[in-house]
């Protein structure tokens, strides 16, 4: 049988010179017969393993990070929104929309008006203290009535005509003052003394009011003074019950609040309203307010003499828009040839000029800003006064507001109700809304990612 065939010798030289040099390509046998390590090899090891290290280092330091920025960023979307602020831009008053008239205020004297319901519509002239004559009498009959209430349709006790009242009546015919007539064993009811002292303006029914009320006048001007102070007219003080003595003086401001205080006891409006009466003794008498009736007057008192000149305390009313107006007002210190047709005239033309000048308005301007929403990420939204009611009012007039906003979320929608407007109307309160303009969104995600 043929033998196999020979493989080259070379070849298998070459395999097994391969086999012998593998260990040698790693390391140089020592004459012991150990393997020497490379130093090439150990320090390529040794870079590998290092190299892995800081990878792992990278990593972890990575993950450190994103943990520490999660961490953070938890944090600072859990921390509460802060709530925006309301910055207000109204002040503590605002002015009935429109442009304010002119009145014809008297060019001498002074004089001051008022509408019931709404507040002032101005004053011109002093304010200083001046004589007022017989417009005393309204505080001497306020007085009385106070202490002494007439219910309606009652006349009220008997009050018999004393020596002092006659004596009055007789030393004031002689000085051409205003008296009404009486006579010894006369009784008048007290509406017919508060006639007497009103209508035809009685020096004397004054006296006699003030004996039977507090027994004698010192006393009952008091009264009068205490009256005063407690009605808050700081400007005004009395000396004598019928104001024959200009030393009682007012200012028109002060009267025009003593007339609103009278005016409110139905008694003493019912008798300011007579043209004229008849009276036990007197018979009939008539009133000096020769405007009553006309232009809406309704009283309150005249009052004229040298000192004081011609003074008016009255109350009008009218019909503006369905609403019934009331104005109450004084004219002091008309010093002409014909002071009582000086004085009525004024009022009449003041009257005129008020009445004509009103007329329904919004309480607020539409629109009107009261402030600002400002939140800490930027936004800024007005609000508004809406839903204004109509008023009948002088266009123009100053009005005493307060604003109240409550507490504000950081997510406002438009028209939210924000807050409310308290009006003062002569003391009593009107109630406007404030609302968002539009809205006002909460903040970004970023904005509460990056806040500081």
């Amino acid at each position: 049988m043929p033998s196999p065939p020979m493989a080259p010798k070379h070849a298998a030289r070459s395999s097994t010179h391969r086999r012998k040099r593998g260990p040698a390509a790693a390391g140089v046998r020592d004459p012991g017969g150990q393997v020497a390590v490379r130093a090439d090899a150990v320090g390529a090891t040794t870079h590998r393993r290092s190299g892995r290290a800081r990878r792992y280092a990278v990593v972890a330091a990575l993950i450190l990070l994103l943990a520490a920025i999660g961490a953070g960023a938890g944090y600072e979307w859990s921390r509460p929104i802060p709530p925006p602020v309301f910055h207000a831009s109204l002040s503590d008053s605002l002015h009935l929309p429109g442009s304010s008239p002119s009145l014809p205020w008297p060019t001498t004297g002074s004089a001051a008006l008022t509408m019931e319901g709404m507040g002032s519509l101005g004053q011109d002239g002093s304010t200083h203290p001046v004589p007022i004559a017989s417009i005393t009498k309204v505080m001497t009959a306020y007085v009385v009535l106070t202490d002494h209430p007439l219910g309606p349709g009652t006349a009220g006790p008997a009050i018999p005509v004393d020596a002092a009242t006659i004596a009055a009546y007789a030393s004031g015919l002689a000085t051409q003052q205003s008296v009404v007539q009486v006579a010894a064993g006369e009784s008048l009811t007290e509406l017919q003394a508060l006639e007497g002292l009103l209508i035809p303006s009685g020096n004397n029914i004054a006296i006699l009011l003030a004996d039977w009320d507090a027994g004698g006048t010192g006393a009952f001007v008091a009264k009068m003074n205490s009256a005063a102070q407690r009605l808050g007219l700081t400007s005004t003080h009395f000396v004598d019950v019928s104001g024959l003595d200009p030393g009682s003086e007012s200012t028109a401001g002060d009267l025009i609040r003593l007339g609103q205080a009278a005016m409110a006891l139905p008694a003493f409006a019912q008798v300011v309203d007579m043209g004229q009466v008849t009276l036990p003794v007197a018979g009939k008498v008539v009133n000096f307010d020769y405007d009553l009736g006309h232009d809406g007057i309704v009283g309150i008192k005249t009052g004229t003499d040298t000192a004081a000149g011609g003074c008016f305390l009255f109350e009008a009313q009218n019909m503006v828009d369905g609403k019934k107006v009331t104005l109450v007002g004084a004219v002091l210190g008309q010093q002409t040839s014909s002071p009582i047709t000086a004085v009525l005239n004024s009022v009449v033309m003041l009257t005129q000029a008020a009445f004509a000048a009103m007329a329904k308005v919004p309480l607020v301007a539409p629109g009107l800003v009261v402030g600002h929403v400002v939140d800490r990420w930027g936004t800024s939204i007005a609000v508004q006064a809406t839903g204004s009611p109509d008023v009948v009012g002088w266009p123009g007039l100053p009005l005493t507001a307060q604003l109240h906003v409550g507490a504000l979320s950081s997510d406002i929608a438009t028209h939210a109700r924000l807050g409310i407007l308290h009006v003062d109307l002569d003391g009593h309160n009107l109630d406007v809304a404030v609302r968002a303009a539009r809205d006002l969104p909460g903040p970004s995600a970023i904005w509460r990612l990056t806040r500081l």
